[in-house]
């Protein structure tokens, strides 16, 4: 296509963006090589109502999910994606007090669910090669909450799994509970992918810090002595 060409991509919703938008289909004429932010921008101008939503749904093209700056074609099917049953009313939840992984369990348990695999962080009393004699956890709680409800819808978009997620804060002594997770889905290895990636990717981006207290005093993990 040359310069100032256009483009025509095919746009699909799904139940709330679907209901609340009256609207199952409908096509989208924008500048050829726009990526998805510049598709959501249009859509959003063009239906108000679903600016609400933007922060809640995920975009799929030609049925595999993408990031706001990937690049969208001619004839492209683009998908947004609510999240998936279990992701709203999902068990997440950031506490200075014991976790349980009992709680988790329960909370993704259901008919249908045949899967259901499990991760315990547990405090131990060494790291990289030093004594460790007890941890303190801190977070930007109401923030840390956020993120990992957000990555929680993520990954149960990804794979269709329905997970909880506790995490402890404060002071910890080994062997203590530091994070449980569980994730159910019909399958073990939706289950099995769906709990290392929210272990992974909860490390990466929620607002939640390590303290070290050892035989050399206390370590910020990740910020050296």
């Amino acid at each position: 296509m040359g310069y100032g060409s256009r483009m025509r991509i095919s746009v699909r919703y799904f139940a709330v963006a679907r209901e609340r938008l009256k609207l199952e289909q409908e096509a989208l004429d924008l500048a050829a090589g726009a990526p998805v932010r510049a598709v959501m921008d249009a859509l959003c101008a063009r239906h108000p109502g679903l600016a609400a939503m933007r922060a809640h749904l995920r975009v799929a093209v030609n049925q595999d999910f993408v990031a706001d700056d990937h690049v969208v074609a001619d004839g492209d099917e683009v998908a947004l994606i609510p999240p998936v049953a279990g992701g709203a009313g999902a068990l997440v939840r950031v506490q200075d007090a014991a976790l349980s992984l009992d709680e988790v369990v329960r909370a993704v348990g259901g008919p249908g669910l045949g899967g259901v695999v499990t991760f315990t962080g547990v405090v131990r009393d060494s790291s990289q090669g030093k004594r460790v004699e007890r941890l303190e956890y801190e977070a930007y709680v109401e923030m840390a909450e956020k993120v990992i409800r957000a990555l929680v819808d993520e990954v149960e978009a990804e794979t269709g799994a329905r997970i909880a997620v506790l995490h402890r804060i404060g002071k910890l002594a080994i062997g203590d509970l530091a994070v449980v997770i569980a994730a159910a889905a019909a399958h073990r290895a939706e289950a099995f992918t769906a709990c290392r990636a929210v272990i992974d990717r909860l490390k990466e981006r929620a607002p939640i810090w390590k303290k070290e207290f050892g035989d050399d005093g206390a370590v910020w993990v990740g910020m050296g002595p």
